[in-house]
Formats: C-alpha cells, structure tokens, sequence
C-alpha cells in the first residue's frame, strides 16, 4: 500500500512541470497542426486537471466508466470548432474554473450519477474547454490535423484517469478524495484570482 501511495505521488509531481508551460500561445501554433493540438490539453493546468479528474470520477463512480470522458471529448471538440470560427460566450474562462470545482467536488464526496447526467454535467463543461482551446489553436497551420491531437490529447489524460481511478478504488480511495479536495481548490482558486 505504501509503494502504492509513493508511485501516485511521484506521478503528481512528474505532472507538475506540465503545468508550467500554460497555454500554448497562438505564436506558438502557426507553423503546427497536430502536435500544437496534442499538446494543448496538457499545457493548461486547469484543463490537465478536470479531464484528469473526469477520468478519476468517472472510473470510481459508474459502471458505464467510458460514457462522461466520451461526453467530455466530443462537446470539446464542439465548443473548439465554435471557437475556431470566432463564437464567444461569457465567463469561459470563470466557467472552467467552475468546472474544475464542481468535478474536483463530486470527486472528492464520490458522487454517483447516472450515466446520461454526468455525460451532460461534464460536457456542459467540456464547451468551455473547447472555447478556450479553439480560440487558442485558430492560427494552427493545419486545424483539422490540431483538432484531431487535441481530441486524442484529451482521450490520453482521460484515459489516464481511468486507469488511476481503478487503482485508486481499490487501493486508496482516500487518494482520490485528496486529489478531488486539491482540484477543487484550485478551481476555487482561479475563480478568485488567486491562482
């Protein structure tokens, strides 16, 4: 159990670099397609973190564990398509970090929801997500080829959070409670600035 615990946490610490780079700027993406777009879910902290959290959630709370990161990953790509053809609505970006304060909160109290619900909770979400990537990677040199690593970006962090919430659920529920409480916090630390 103990080795279990070191092994979670050094996978949280290796993840912390990622989230140094932020986002990638638009300078950034001109001269790219499918690595900007791959790349891009995980140089956001607040991205990284909720599709992670989706991922964690959804393994430890449903039978059906693919349906809510499916949801996430497709109203992605849709509210990227919206962004990259210049749709805007308000408070993305307060939106996302209420994302990341709602899923970090149902992770951490370990709520059950149906299947339908928590694919139209967290893809109501995953529009906000998109938006912002969208807007992000409309300079892309290929967009189709930088929206396809982006969904795949986005598939990879989910399926990882599938597999630590499987171990996590067998092995330390209270971990996931941790990591829940911690993107809660930080979803409640963007929505106040203080992040």
């Amino acid at each position: 159990m103990r080795s279990l615990s070191k092994k979670i946490l050094l996978l949280l610490i290796a993840l912390m670099p990622v989230a140094a780079l932020a986002h990638i700027g638009h300078d950034d993406v001109e001269h790219l397609g499918f690595l900007a777009g791959f790349l891009h879910p995980f140089t956001g902290l607040d991205h990284l973190a909720a599709m992670l959290a989706v991922g964690i959630w959804s393994a430890m709370t449903t039978k059906r564990i693919w349906v809510a990161p499916v949801s996430f990953a497709s109203l992605l790509l849709v509210g990227a398509c919206l962004g990259i053809v210049g749709v805007t609505l308000p408070l993305v970006e307060p939106m996302i970090a209420t994302s990341l304060l709602v899923i970090g909160l149902l992770l951490a109290v370990q709520v059950k929801l149906p299947a339908i619900a928590g694919a139209a909770l967290v893809g109501a979400f995953a529009i906000f997500h998109g938006l912002a990537h969208g807007t992000e990677l409309a300079s892309a040199s290929n967009i189709v080829a930088a929206l396809i690593g982006m969904v795949l970006g986005t598939a990879l962090i989910h399926l990882t959070g599938l597999g630590l919430g499987r171990v996590l659920m067998k092995f330390h529920v209270t971990w996931a409670r941790v990591i829940g409480g911690a993107v809660s916090v930080l979803g409640l630390g963007f929505l106040t600035g203080l992040v």
